[in-house]
């Protein structure tokens, strides 16, 4: 991923099934910088940054195998669901899964849990585009 702090949202990654599936993990911190104003006394992961981690998880599990000038690019996010607040001191589980691939697009499902417990679901799109045509 090209992403670095603040911005990275993956830690680690445990399980790597390509072209299937993967696992990793988001440990979310006191110190992440959105905690500052989102919302001050009552800190809570703003949604689109849980939709972010599964994108950048899912980033990881279709970039296996490609070709290193191409990288992927969000495309879009569909029935994206946020069902519990993601809060500091939380490990978010980032599951994802490939679904079709047609050319240089990618879609695919992920899921965000803490505890077991579903924080958020979405189905991803991504493509492939070259380095230099960026």
């Amino acid at each position: 991923l090209p992403h670095r702090y603040p911005f990275l949202l993956v830690d680690r990654v445990t399980e790597l099934v390509p072209g299937e599936r993967l696992v990793a993990y988001k440990n979310v911190s006191a110190n992440e910088p959105f905690f500052q104003g989102h919302f001050p006394g009552n800190p809570v992961m703003p949604g689109v940054l849980i939709i972010e981690a599964l994108a950048q998880a899912a980033a990881i599990l279709m970039s296996d195998g490609q070709e290193s000038d191409l990288i992927p690019l969000f495309m879009g996010i569909d029935k994206a669901r946020f069902r519990r607040q993601v809060v500091p001191g939380d490990q978010l589980q980032l599951k994802v899964e490939v679904g079709q691939k047609r050319r240089n697009i990618c879609k695919g499902v992920g899921e965000a849990t803490v505890d077991g417990k579903v924080a958020a679901q979405a189905e991803l799109m991504a493509m492939f585009a070259k380095r230099e045509d960026l």
